[in-house]
């Protein structure tokens, strides 16, 4: 491996310790550097207007410059919304819906509204299921923090009289999302628990997709209740690791997880193969069309790449349901398992992301060779599918599978 200089503001062991084992020579930010694991923040300021920063043929760094497109809860909604209404005007089959109104192929995100723009189009919402639960966030916050659940108009009007911000976009700095609650989890042990799935993303145009096979399950303390008492306990539906691990109930060896193999050993066994291969279809189909949903406004500079860490919960249903997805999914390790299995995505992304030679290259096609993939297996690359499709067309690749 060739010795290069990184840099790297994220003050976490895993990252350093994959960087230094390569050999790798650390820089500071304003040296010279060839491989760049930084903050959301420095990513920002890195590539705005002001900085006068243009990176070289051989740099490359770990964000997108607007990933936010994604990673805030109110515009990953705006822009799936967006996705699925042009392919419902221009007549894609993708973009159909039944009779109730909701889309068949994309009903991946539970209906959602931003406050205090879309607050008269939830109060209609209110009225048409008077019974059901609500869940407000921060759109720009993250780890559980400022999240609590609602049932009655009324504490919406009370939280924004207690929050000092009255319904008037122009005196409101905080935009939060409000989802209707997933009430009917699938629960093991009677707890609930959401998937975090690791995605990387080497580019928005062509899609270059890969999903890390070793995502995790990550469990409340607290046996599931939707009574109205508990709706203020966190420990019961905030999945959330920095917010479990304060509870009594915190198990620090397991720390409330379970990886994914264990989580299909025990639907296949409980719910049978053949819905359970069907969730994870369905999940892989949710991750490529959320990216979908934002490719066209992603700046899809050549320099980046990105690992997105996708929250998603499972209804008793095996509907799986897209929550939020995190730019900076935690790094931070709360068990030896934990430790390992990131130590692991963080190798196996640097495999993937630099060329066959070693030293980054903005003129390299972002395709990787098969053995680089180890963890990661690829779930879209549109070059290759268009490359696929021509040489269908041409009669030349019949007997190949096609791409979704």
């Amino acid at each position: 491996m060739a010795r290069l200089a990184y840099c790297t503001d994220v003050d976490r062991s895993v990252v350093l310790s994959s960087l230094e084992r390569r050999g790798w020579t650390a820089v500071g930010p304003e040296d010279d550097w060839n491989f760049y694991w930084a903050s959301t923040n420095t990513t920002r300021s890195l590539f705005s207007v002001d900085s006068g920063y243009r990176m070289g043929d051989h740099q490359m760094i770990n964000h997108f410059p607007t990933h936010y497109e994604i990673t805030r809860k109110d515009l990953m909604v705006k822009n799936v919304k967006r996705y699925r209404k042009e392919l419902e005007r221009d007549g894609n089959p993708l973009g159909e819906r039944n009779e109730q109104g909701r889309y068949v192929h994309l009903d991946f995100i539970p209906v959602t509204f931003m406050l205090p723009a879309d607050y008269n189009l939830l109060v209609e919402e209110f009225r048409k299921s008077p019974n059901s639960t609500w869940i407000l966030k921060p759109a720009g916050k993250s780890q559980g923090v400022g999240i609590f659940l609602v049932n009655r108009l009324a504490q919406i009007k009370k939280w924004s009289r207690d929050s000092k911000t009255p319904f008037n976009p122009a005196l409101v700095k905080d935009t939060y999302v409000i989802s209707r609650y997933i009430d009917n989890p699938l629960l093991i042990g009677g707890k609930k628990f959401d998937l975090r799935i690791y995605v990387l993303v080497t580019s928005f145009r062509p899609l270059k997709v890969y999903l890390f096979k070793m995502g995790f399950c990550r469990f409340c303390t607290i046996k599931y209740d939707l009574n109205t008492q508990e709706l203020d306990n966190m420990f019961v539906h905030l999945t959330n690791v920095s917010i479990q691990k304060r509870g009594a109930e915190y198990n620090s060896i397991h720390g409330g997880k379970w990886s994914m193999e264990n989580l299909q050993l025990f639907l296949e066994g409980t719910r049978g193969r053949k819905v359970t291969d069907k969730l994870f279809s369905d999940i892989n189909w949710l991750l490529v069309h959320s990216l979908k949903a934002v490719a066209p406004v992603m700046v899809s500079d050549r320099h980046c790449f990105e690992c997105y860490g996708y929250d998603i919960i499972v209804d008793q249903n095996l509907k799986p349901w897209l929550i939020e997805v995190n730019a900076s999914p935690s790094l931070s390790s709360t068990t030896a398992n934990d430790r390992i299995m990131k130590q692991a995505l963080i190798d196996n992304i640097i495999k993937v992301v630099l060329p066959p030679d070693g030293i980054p290259d903005v003129h390299w096609n972002k395709v990787p060779p098969s053995e680089n993939l180890t963890d990661f297996e690829l779930l879209l690359d549109e070059e290759i599918a268009a490359q696929l499709e021509n040489a269908r067309d041409r009669g030349q690749a019949s007997n190949l599978p096609r791409w979704r």
